[in-house]
Parts: C-alpha cells; structure tokens; sequence
C-alpha cells in the first residue's frame, strides 16, 4: 500500500514538474490595446527625430516606464483607420480588405459611390490568437471592448471574458471607475494569479474602452486639465491618464506576481486619431493618410532591449503570427490565409531585419465615406506610399523618410512609381477578393445626403454558430 502511495505521490510530482516546466517554457502575453490614441496621444515620443510624435498636453508615466523598459516601433500601423476592422485582423491576422470588413460605423446613402456591404460578425470560421493559443496550453481572457459580435470572446477561444460587448460598455462606468479601467485592471491581475498557481501560461487582451466617453473621467483628473480651457482636450487628457493609471496597475500586478521576467507586454491603439502640431501626421481617424492608420506601439519582454527602437514598418496583424512563435504554436496550426509575419526578430535583435508576410506591401483599403476623402486605399512599399482615391480616380505619393506629414505630392514627379504601386495594389485587391465601391447611377448632388443607419438584415446568424 505504500508502495502503491509512493508511485502515485511520484507521478503527480512529475505531472507537477512537467507543468512548472511547461509554463516556464511559454512566456505569458499581456495585449493593451487603447480606442482611438493617435500617434501622438502619449507623453512618450513614438519617432526619436519628430518632435510631433508625442502629445503636448499629456501625462502618461507609466507608459514612459513601459517605453524605457522595451520597445517602441515609430512605424507602426493599425490594419485599419477605425476599430472593430483592426479589431477582428487583429485576432485572425488577417487584412480587414481579406476579412470583408474594412468599416464600423452604417453607410452613408446618396453620395456619388456606393459603400460596399460589410460583414459585421466574426465568422466561427476564423481561427483566433485565443484558440491558437489555448491549444498551446495558455489561459486565455479578453475583456473590455469586443465589438466584433459573433458571440463573444467565449466563442472564440477565451476561458474569460466581459462577454460581446461594444462601445455601449464605456458609458456606464464612471469615477472611480472610469469606462471600466480599474475593474478591468483588477480582473486581469486576478487572471494573472490564478493561472500562475496552476503553472499555466496565460494571454491576456485588455481591449481598453477609453478613449471613448472621455467625460466619465475621473473628477480629480478632470480637475487638473481645466487650464486648456477646451472641453474636449480637457476630458480627453484627463481619461488618458486615467487609462495610464490602468495600465500602471497591470505592471504593478506583474511586477507583485513575480512575473516580469518572463512575460510581454504589448500596447497599441486600434486607429490613429491624428497627427498633432510640430511636424505632426496628415488626416486621422477615417482616413488612410498616415495620421489615420499611425499608431503608438510599444513592447516589453524577455529578450527586448531596454528604451530601443525599431524603424521597420510593422502592421497589427503581424501580432497573430507573432505571439504564436513566441508560445510555440506549430505553423502547421495557423491558417495560410493569414497575411502577417512574424516580428520575434525585430524583438530580439534591437529593432532591425524584416518581416516575412506574404506580400512585401502593406495595404491600407478604406471604401467608405468617414473623412473628407470618401473612399480611398493606400499602399505602402519601401519608403513610397501611394493614395488612390476612387471619386476622383485621383493618386497621392509621397515619401514617407523625407515626408511624414505627407504635404509634397511626388505623383507627376514619378510616373513610373506610381504604376508600380497602383498596379501592385489592384493585384491585392483582386488577390484578397476586397470590396469596392461602385458609382451611384442615381446620386443627385442637389439631395442632401441620408444619415448613417444600419442597413436590414446585418450581420446573420454565420457568426453564433459555435464551432465544431
């Protein structure tokens, strides 16, 4: 009988080693992402040489340490210049144009060209970052803001999560808990725990709801920005700070848990939102110009050098590809169709090398009306960027090393250049299948233009399918 005990006691010891060495084996993975952070929506500089790459009026110290302690990459991109596009590439790592769903706000009716429809549920189809990674053996949560319906983040690999939510979630919460920050701070250091006394590795998503309702901030923050005399600077400062308080927080669980060696940490912003003063970015939000698509990322890990910098062009969904090399996923596991790569490199070796993606160019593909532009595509390959616009079948070039703000238009300058890119976006485009906008045979430009609605019958059923 005692034997029979000690055989038992020694098996569950090696189980029990067998996990220790399994979780230590896999890093852990935090994800913030902000709403609607500009490139330069941070009191730290996103470029070394643009003294416009970080905000005048804001105070966010511990993304300064975050920044000191790893990564920043001055030529980061969201897959697209709105949210719950960059939401659902950034969990299949695939293009919002590949993905159909290159819009989150309703169309708009009686313009010159018509809006394509989009699909507004993530498919049970698509493979996420939470099922790759849970079939690795990771804990996996999301919470805050899904807002790419299909059931919600259970449905599609996460073990927990504040369910389908929207940007409904961000107005409910207020001081002293401002669109949810602390709660959600709290619940993921509360995940943080669990997972590591059960030895299991764990990815964690914070998709923060701030920036929107920015006037739930906290009192005491609102108080300390009245001087810019503006209301909407005022909240928007103060609910950055707040957000920075959060994000605060999820270090300092980190740091407590004994964790930070062996742990990334991740912050980006689902769409830029501008560019800012003093050699700051052309368009935001809406727009494929770079103040639209631009966006703060910066990472903090094992083997990331501290306060360095990376130069290469790197796009929201290279992350799927990426955590993945990082847990161990087998290639085998992901989908060819995804479309980004890899950065492990660019991590672990100061910034510098290239990613391998399917195709060299990033594409930007926005057929909808959102900015002044109406709808639009960009490409960038190189340092060379090309805007196509479809009213007008006008181009843009410009050279993003000698022109970041995007103000000297190259196109009559460079005819061959402009073939080059153009061509090489219609080939994705036709490659990917992507939606495109079409004349309106029966635009009136005397008609005022219809409000936003949602058009009957969005979405379906596609979505809550559970997988089997």
């Amino acid at each position: 009988m005692i034997t029979a005990f000690c055989k038992a006691f020694s098996f569950a010891s090696v189980l029990l080693l067998q996990n220790v060495a399994f979780a230590a084996d896999k890093p852990n993975i935090i994800f913030m992402l902000s709403d609607d952070q500009g490139w330069s929506g941070l009191s730290v500089p996103m470029h070394p040489d643009v003294p416009g790459s970080k905000g005048d009026i804001f105070y966010t110290p511990n993304i300064e340490r975050l920044a000191s302690q790893g990564m920043r990459f001055s030529s980061a991109y969201a897959p697209a210049p709105v949210c719950s596009p960059t939401r659902i590439s950034l969990q299949t790592g695939k293009s919002p144009a590949q993905l159909h769903w290159t819009k989150a706000a309703p169309p708009e009716y009686g313009r010159r060209m018509i809006e394509p429809r989009i699909i507004k549920n993530i498919s049970s189809d698509e493979v996420t970052i939470g099922e790759l990674l849970k079939s690795a053996g990771y804990a996996t949560a999301h919470y805050g803001k899904w807002h790419i319906a299909g059931g919600g983040p259970g449905m599609h690999g996460y073990d927990e999560h504040d369910g389908d939510t929207g940007n409904e979630n961000a107005y409910k919460f207020v001081d002293p808990n401002p669109v949810d920050i602390f709660g959600m701070a709290d619940r993921a250091a509360k995940f943080m725990e669990k997972s590591s006394k059960a030895n299991k590795p764990f990815y964690i998503q914070l998709s923060w709801n701030a920036l929107h309702a920015s006037e739930n901030a906290m009192k005491a923050t609102l108080a300390k920005y009245q001087k810019l005399n503006n209301p909407k600077q005022i909240s928007t400062a103060a609910i950055t700070e707040d957000l920075d308080s959060g994000v605060g927080k999820v270090m300092e669980a980190v740091e407590r848990l004994g964790l930070s060696e062996n742990t990334y940490v991740i912050y980006m912003s689902d769409n830029g939102g501008g560019g800012g003063r003093r050699g700051g970015l052309n368009g935001g939000k809406g727009s494929v110009w770079e103040g639209g698509i631009r966006i703060p990322l910066i990472i903090r890990g094992p083997g990331v050098a501290a306060n360095s910098w990376c130069h290469t062009p790197v796009v929201g969904y290279d992350l799927l590809p990426t955590f993945c090399e990082l847990a161990g996923v087998p290639k085998s596991s992901v989908p060819k169709s995804m479309e980004g790569g890899s950065i492990r490199s660019l991590l672990h070796d100061q910034g510098k090398g290239t990613v391998k993606r399917t195709r060299e160019e990033l594409v930007f593909h926005f057929p909808h009306y959102q900015s002044d532009d109406g709808p639009s595509s960009s490409i960038r390959l190189g340092d060379m960027k090309l805007i196509y616009f479809y009213e007008t079948d006008r181009v843009a070039l410009f050279d993003l090393s000698k022109d970041l703000s995007e103000r000297n238009d190259l196109s009559s300058q460079s005819p061959k250049e402009v073939k080059l890119l153009r061509d090489k976006l219609k080939a994705y485009l036709a490659a990917v299948d992507a939606q495109l906008p079409t004349l309106n045979p029966q635009y009136d430009p005397s008609k005022p233009i219809a409000p936003r609605k949602e058009p009957p019958g969005r979405g379906g059923k596609k979505g809550m399918e559970k997988k089997s």
